[in-house]
């Protein structure tokens, strides 16, 4: 049912799956600008959120790097709260995007039927282009279109993967404890996905 929602996961939900979903959101907003939509309709179109594989940071804001990516980009971290992954979360889902390899592991070991639907970051990018895109359900900038386009092209890119597993240079590395530089190379990977993914939904 729409929204599309994609869930972010990483470790702590404070450095890369915070970004991950604010990026999204801002990529999906960018292409209802250039369509000549309302940018603010980006919300009813997508449920972009993010949890974490443990829950030590629960309740705490982004991470002041990450957020700085986030803001500087043009996205905004207000109002985030960091929170633990659930089981509820992963049903939710239609797209499950992980930092790691060994995150994608854990959502499947909790939700085994989630597999098919759950991708690491860097393995869907590269998927998405191995996508046919005239394969797809139309796109309009309506809720109901971009729910079937999306769960379309996660299905799509489920099938692209033909049974092989993620790469190890799919994975995100975890900027926690370092430098902007490192959190800016992590922001640009995280949109390495995210703006083909928009594009996808509202080419």
């Amino acid at each position: 049912m729409p929204p599309f929602t994609v869930l972010h996961v990483c470790m702590g939900n404070i450095c890369r799956s915070p970004m991950a979903e604010r990026l999204l959101v801002l990529a999906v907003r960018e292409r209802l600008q250039r369509r000549g939509s309302d940018p603010a309709g980006a919300d009813d179109l997508l449920h972009s959120h993010s949890a974490g594989t443990g829950g030590w940071h629960a309740g705490e804001e982004m991470n002041p790097p990450a957020a700085r990516q986030v803001a500087a980009r043009g996205g905004s971290a207000e109002g985030f709260a960091a929170r633990k992954l659930r089981s509820d979360h992963i049903d939710a889902a239609d797209l499950v995007l992980t930092a790691t390899a060994d995150q994608q592991e854990y959502v499947v070991a909790l939700r085994p039927d989630a597999a098919s639907r759950t991708f690491v970051l860097g393995e869907f990018g590269r998927l998405l282009a191995a996508v046919d895109a005239a394969d797809l359900p139309p796109a309009e900038p309506t809720p109901e279109a971009v729910y079937e386009r999306g769960v379309a092209l996660v299905r799509a890119a489920h099938a692209a993967r033909a049974g092989a597993g993620p790469l190890p240079t799919d994975d995100l590395d975890d900027p926690w404890g370092r430098g902007d530089q490192c959190f800016s190379r992590v922001a640009d990977e995280i949109e390495e996905t995210v703006h083909p993914l928009a594009g996808a939904l509202l080419p």
